[in-house]
């Protein structure tokens, strides 16, 4: 890793914070890819701070990442925040997103860091979270289930129709879900994990969050997500046991980009900056948001899976956010998968 001299880079924060401070005004066109509650709280808490008025778009990452990319020649966009970071990869590797070094970086976790590096600084992370599942207790207890500790539990015949995860085309979760199984099996066998798993899948939603409220509602009795939303659910009162899997899992990168061209720029920069302060990263957790934040100055929410208790594999993000190997990825889920959901 690049060594930073810390000293410098505090003073430039402090120059291009209070550079920023006096001149903003107008607006920002922001598109969230987290949770509504937690987009609109971003929202709210930076519009009392600034004069900027942010036009928000909540979009799940693989909808960002198509709109950006329709839009390449005239972005109506300026900052893309939050969602897994393969999709920041792809849009940073096909040059849909601009370079920020932010005077931030200093405080941020390695993990944060290497992501800007990786990337050409042409994306940040934000949060991190692993990925695993929720479960309603009440559903389980009832239908005498057995409570999954591995992903090969997941492909249980009593756990037929009783399954929810996203689509890995707009969802970055579930992109996140298809690029661990093939990293832990290799591309073949996770296929053929994934068309066993088929048989137990009752929806793939549009969002990645939305298999554990359902879960959580009684609408279905699991859902592959990231584990820090089924955390989510928890803490509001619901039957939902939070699982990591045995075998070991992935996690996201929760990452933020300026849009290449974005009209707003300097406003952007501001958002960006403000995003990456410790304060703003650790109130996430009063929209029930509990990613572990990439300041490490920041609270971390007691609630949030700790990396430390969970067997994470070496998530290989350059690989899995190329624009190539996302795109084959993508092509044969929907030829071997889609084309026979139920």
């Amino acid at each position: 890793m690049k060594s930073i001299n810390w000293v410098a880079a505090g003073l430039a924060a402090g120059t291009s914070l209070l550079a920023h401070s006096s001149q903003a005004a107008g607006d920002l066109n922001l598109i969230c890819s987290a949770d509504v509650v937690i987009c609109e709280q971003m929202k709210n808490s930076f519009e009392k701070e600034h004069d900027i008025k942010v036009n928000m778009v909540r979009l799940s990452s693989g909808e960002t990442y198509a709109k950006v990319r329709a839009e390449a020649r005239n972005p109506k966009t300026d900052i893309w925040w939050a969602g897994t970071g393969d999709p920041h990869m792809q849009a940073a590797a096909e040059n849909l997103t601009q370079e920020y070094r932010s005077p931030m970086l200093g405080e941020l976790n390695d993990w944060a860091v290497r992501q800007a590096e990786s990337s050409g600084y042409k994306t940040v992370g934000v949060y991190a979270g692993a990925l695993g599942w929720g479960f309603n207790t009440d559903i389980f207890k009832q239908k005498n289930l057995k409570e999954p500790k591995c992903w090969d539990d997941l492909l249980d015949v009593s756990l037929k129709g009783e399954i929810q995860i996203a689509n890995p085309n707009s969802s970055g979760t579930a992109y996140t879900a298809l690029a661990t199984l093939v990293q832990i099996m290799g591309e073949d066998k996770a296929f053929e994990y994934l068309n066993k798993l088929n048989a137990n899948v009752s929806q793939y939603t549009k969002s990645g969050s939305a298999p554990v409220k359902a879960a959580a509602r009684g609408e279905t009795a699991l859902g592959i997500v990231f584990m820090h939303d089924a955390v989510a659910q928890k803490v509001e009162g619901f039957p939902v046991t939070v699982g990591a899997p045995c075998e070991g899992t992935g996690y996201e990168i929760g990452s933020m980009s300026i849009i290449k061209g974005a009209k707003n720029l300097e406003n952007a920069e501001i958002w960006y900056d403000w995003a990456l302060k410790a304060d703003v990263q650790s109130h996430m957790k009063d929209a029930k948001s509990f990613q572990l934040p990439s300041n490490k100055n920041a609270e971390i929410p007691k609630e949030s899976p700790k990396f430390e208790d969970i067997k994470l594999i070496d998530y290989d993000f350059e690989t899995f956010g190329d624009p190539a190997k996302r795109k084959a990825l993508l092509e044969r889920w929907d030829s071997e998968i889609g084309a026979n959901a139920n």
